[in-house]
């Protein structure tokens, strides 16, 4: 029952205080254990809580997932590795989506429509695509049309040239880039809409794993250029989404 429920019945008299009491806690959150769901995140935020995957076991990752679609909630699991999704996958709905590449299980109880407006999500190589795909696919669990626009990066920029009119008809953009980290430089100088920048973790030894990327956004003179955390795909297709529904 949610909570305009719950205190129906109490009125009627169907159940009593200290039931009452207990279950509005429980519309609040659930403790499954090792794990404490916090079930009024949609409400506050307009956006359920999101189970972080890396870390935990398959049966944890089951357990959590079990109590959400118990309560009609739109799951999504990030950083799901393919050996523990192999592990819960006879328990989940036929409906659920999963997507190696970007480790996401995706469980839809309830259909979002999208918007018209769209976030291009831009990556600069291939190498990139796991991160951008990510962006990407969180944005549009949440409601948001999208279009992935990848291999675009700075040392073949004619790439980017011959797309920046359809980058340019998007509402917020988020540009994945590893190496030294140039692309979302770039595009910011040649588009009037927020830009959201991703930097990976690829590149060779000097990059060190990403901070070269991030360091390089971070100091970008382009106006206009929020940065996350390196390979952070789902914060910037989050970001992006509500953005979006501005």
């Amino acid at each position: 029952m949610n909570r305009e429920e719950i205190l129906s019945a109490f009125k009627d008299g169907r159940i009593d205080l200290e039931e009452t009491l207990s279950q509005i806690d429980q519309s609040y959150y659930h403790d499954v254990g090792h794990t404490t769901l916090d079930l009024d995140r949609e409400s506050r935020t307009g956006a359920p809580e999101v189970v972080f995957g890396s870390g935990k076991t398959a049966e944890q990752v089951m357990e959590i997932v079990e109590v959400l679609l118990e309560k009609n909630v739109n799951t999504l699991v990030t950083r799901l590795d393919e050996e523990k999704y192999s592990a819960l996958s006879a328990s989940l709905p036929e409906y659920a989506a999963y997507t190696p590449n970007s480790q996401l299980l995706r469980i839809k109880v309830k259909e979002i429509e999208l918007t018209k407006s769209f976030v291009a999500v831009v990556s600069a190589g291939t190498s990139d695509h796991n991160i951008a795909e990510e962006a990407a696919l969180t944005a549009e669990f949440f409601g948001s049309e999208t279009v992935q626009i990848s291999d675009v990066g700075v040392a073949g920029l004619h790439r980017l040239l011959a797309r920046i009119d359809e980058i340019r008809k998007a509402k917020v953009i988020v540009v994945v880039a590893g190496m030294e980290g140039a692309l979302p430089s770039v595009v910011g100088g040649l588009v009037k809409s927020p830009v959201i920048a991703v930097p990976s973790s690829v590149g060779y030894g000097a990059s060190f794993d990403g901070v070269a990327a991030l360091l390089g956004m971070l100091t970008s003179c382009a106006s206009g250029i929020s940065v996350v955390n390196i390979d952070n795909g789902f914060g910037a297709g989050y970001l992006a989404n509500m953005i979006n529904q501005i």
